[in-house]
């Protein structure tokens, strides 16, 4: 890296907000107005819903819309981000709770931001794009799974059970409902629960098909409420909000603290960076002619945002695929509809929070189960499945290990069995074809093998491609081998290492090995492995096919004939 390199890295400017991520013009500002009322509205139950999940709190999930969602609207890299609490980082962060605690939560929170923001002032915001497809579809439904398996339990009137694996406290959960028939309280719990969660699910799917602007999540959750209180059902409520933004406190910092919940900062560091920049990507595509987001400037946004939540006593924040699409499909043209949004939410906290404290649990589980299905369609599963048998492994993997273990591990395993499966490609892409001679047929030919090498010379293919011309030029009593380089598209260590002991061992064996076409970019690696070095003399590196195969054919006359072959003048 140059000092101009160094020096461009730490100029930040380009991360920081500016005059023009907004746009004053009325007509501009209207459309930002009414999106983010839109968002808003569809925002609310849903960061009820994912604080309930992630065992911080509903109120929890209040504050982290409103503070993170407004902190990443100024600070982030895109245009229509609309940011705040997620399915998946509730997922992670509900471990976290029970193994930690609820005061280990601000903490994390702000490490995991902080971790995000160094991410983007190094320039990490490209990484995501490294992630597979089939990946990032498993992860999908892997969290699409879990959300769905953690309403069980409130969507049948029991107490979801501390710890343990998802699909086994839903499975409990049900058994538990089925045992508490006898009890005619508990079934009247368990019914009304489960009346609730079918409303719910009902109006949001049916209500978007009687009209598109209607907000089929809110309005379910209102007239859910509205029904329970009205029966004097006995059902869960979130119970009691606050009626003001919580006062900005440091959380206790210490070395032991730090120590305890670094690896859950670096997990919640590395969900938010995922999630929010894969976000910012499917807004770009689906903005109005297109649209160009700064990755690293997201990533400050969102570390950022996260670090103010904690702060203000939310949760870890990322950019929210679901709501940023509503914010897109609602006509927002700035970032100015996703600081609306905030604010809606917001005027909530401030004026509405006793009737919000109503609102049944089992409403908020059936918000999400609905949600949980809309995550990943069944085409996109299909898809990924007819695709490959590899990229369909990837994708099963990844799922099933999202569910069963650990969300980051989940990812980490995916890109390494993707990562296996691209190299079993390239390997079985790379191949050694015999050639014949170019121009008229010479006598003695038999005796001169010319090999082009294509594809990747790599460490997954080197030692088949090594042992494949070994054997045909001993095999078929070979003077001369002609190695031609050209059409290599790669070479790394391992590969050129393998092309070294491949000239050693022909050499040792008495056959002249003749190197044609070396690319340029290849020359260095190749003479710093020694390659070039293991060659019988310097002449025998050619860049014409032609010059290469008359050497080789004035070496196998001269064999012939029973004289000295001396080193020839081949062109370099």
């Amino acid at each position: 890296m140059t000092v101009r390199d160094a020096l461009a890295r730490l100029d930040v400017r380009d991360l920081l907000p500016r005059r023009g991520d907004y746009d004053l013009r009325p007509r501009t500002i209207g459309a930002d107005l009414l999106a983010g009322l839109t968002v808003g509205v569809v925002a609310l139950p849903l960061a009820l819903a994912f604080g309930v999940s992630s065992g911080v709190g509903a109120a929890a999930g209040l504050v982290t819309a409103v503070i993170a969602g407004m902190v990443a609207a100024v600070f982030g890299g895109s245009r229509f981000q609309v940011s705040g609490p997620t399915g998946a980082m509730a997922v992670v962060l509900a471990p976290i709770v029970i193994e930690h605690g609820l005061a280990s939560v601000a903490l994390v929170t702000v490490l995991g931001g902080l971790l995000v923001v160094m991410a983007g002032l190094l320039r990490l915001g490209r990484v995501v794009t490294f992630i597979p497809w089939p990946v990032v579809e498993g992860f999908t439904l892997g969290i699409a799974a879990i959300i769905f398996l953690q309403q069980v339990p409130a969507a049948v009137g029991q107490d979801a059970a501390v710890g343990g694996n998802t699909l086994v406290t839903a499975v409990r959960a049900i058994t538990d409902a089925a045992l508490a028939l006898d009890s005619l309280a508990l079934d009247a719990t368990t019914l009304w629960s489960l009346a609730v969660v079918a409303l719910v699910a009902t109006m949001m799917m049916v209500l978007p098909r009687l009209h598109n602007a209607i907000p089929a999540s809110l309005v379910a959750v209102v007239v859910a409420t509205v029904l329970v209180e009205a029966m004097g059902a006995p059902i869960a409520r979130i119970g009691t909000l606050p009626d003001t933004l919580p006062v900005p406190v440091l959380p206790g910092i210490s070395s032991s603290a730090v120590g305890d919940l670094l690896s859950a900062a670096v997990a919640i560091a590395a969900l938010a960076a995922i999630e929010s920049l894969l976000s910012a990507r499917v807004a770009a595509s689906m903005a109005p002619g297109g649209s160009v987001y700064e990755p690293d400037r997201e990533l400050v946004g969102q570390g950022l945002a996260s670090v103010a939540s904690g702060l203000f006593g939310g949760m870890p924040a990322t950019g929210a695929i679901a709501r940023t699409a509503v914010n897109v499909r609602s006509g927002a043209r700035t970032r100015l509809s996703a600081v609306v949004h905030a604010l809606v939410i917001l005027a909530v906290i401030y004026l509405a929070t006793g009737p919000v404290g109503r609102i049944p649990l089992a409403a908020l589980a059936g918000v999400l189960m609905v949600t949980s299905f809309r995550m990943i369609g069944a085409g996109t599963i299909r898809s990924v499945l007819r695709s490959t048998r590899s990229d369909a492994a990837t994708f099963v993997v990844t799922a099933v290990i999202t569910v069963g273990l650990d969300l980051i591990e989940a990812v980490q395993i995916g890109l390494v069995v993707a990562a296996f499966f691209a190299l079993q490609r390239l390997a079985r892409a790379s191949s050694v074809h015999r050639e014949p001679l170019p121009g008229v047929a010479h006598e003695g030919d038999e005796h001169v093998a010319l090999f082009r090498l294509d594809g990747a010379m790599f460490f997954g293919a080197s030692d088949r491609i090594l042992s494949e011309v070994t054997d045909a030029s001993v095999r078929e009593n070979v003077l001369v081998v002609i190695l031609r380089l050209s059409h290599l598209g790669m070479v790394d260590a391992t590969g050129a290492k393998a092309l070294a002991d491949l000239v050693t061992a022909l050499e040792q064996r008495g056959i002249t090995v003749l190197v044609k076409g070396v690319q340029p970019r290849h020359h260095k690696l190749m003479a710093t492995v020694g390659v070039l070095d293991e060659l019988r003399h310097e002449n025998h590196l050619f860049t014409t096919l032609n010059d290469a195969a008359a050497h080789a054919r004035s070496h196998v006359l001269r064999a012939a004939q029973g004289t000295d072959v001396p080193q020839l003048d081949g062109r370099r």
